[in-house]
């Protein structure tokens, strides 16, 4: 019964994960039109976004991550159902790597605008230099439904709390 519990936990996990893409890919182009009007007024050519690779959309790392996240904790459920010898020690090898990972999202959430900074400053780019990040970020985000920020806290929560009760089923068990 323990690993049904821990493969029901793995999967709130995996699905807490793809919901990333999914929001990132309905939404992402508009929050990007809006990041580019913000240029816009700001004087800043429109392209210098994907010049340097910052984007808004499900492309890149914002798929293949989280779908990647998603794919071993779905099959790690599948060996905790079928109860294979080694699952327990994949559970809290990976799951606890999920759990760091998800601090680390969590991190580069909160301290989006100082990276961003950080980042532009390192390319060296005179143009990069002039953009108001903050005020950026804000009409980048405007981009997203009002509801994306309540589903980002349920999605931390569902990862932190899921993984916590997965690795602590598995120590009682």
């Amino acid at each position: 019964m323990s690993n049904v519990l821990i493969a029901v936990m793995q999967l709130l996990v995996a699905a807490a994960f793809v919901s990333i893409p999914l929001v990132r890919n309905r939404y992402g182009a508009r929050a990007m039109a809006r990041a580019e009007a913000e240029l816009a007024r700001q004087g800043v050519r429109t392209t210098v976004l994907t010049e340097n690779g910052m984007r808004f959309d499900a492309g890149g790392h914002e798929t293949w991550a989280p779908g990647g996240i998603a794919a071993i904790m779905t099959a790690l459920a599948g060996l905790n159902l079928a109860a294979v010898s080694w699952a327990g020690t994949a559970t809290w090898v990976l799951q606890s790597l999920v759990l760091l990972g998800n601090c680390v999202i969590l991190y580069s959430q909160l301290t989006a605008v100082t990276s961003v900074q950080a980042a532009f400053a390192r390319k060296g780019d005179p143009e990069l230099a002039r953009i108001d990040v903050p005020v950026l970020l804000k009409a980048a985000e405007a981009g997203f439904p009002a509801w994306t920020w309540t589903l980002q806290n349920v999605r931390h929560i569902v990862v932190f709390g899921a993984s916590i009760a997965a690795l602590a089923v598995l120590a009682l068990t």
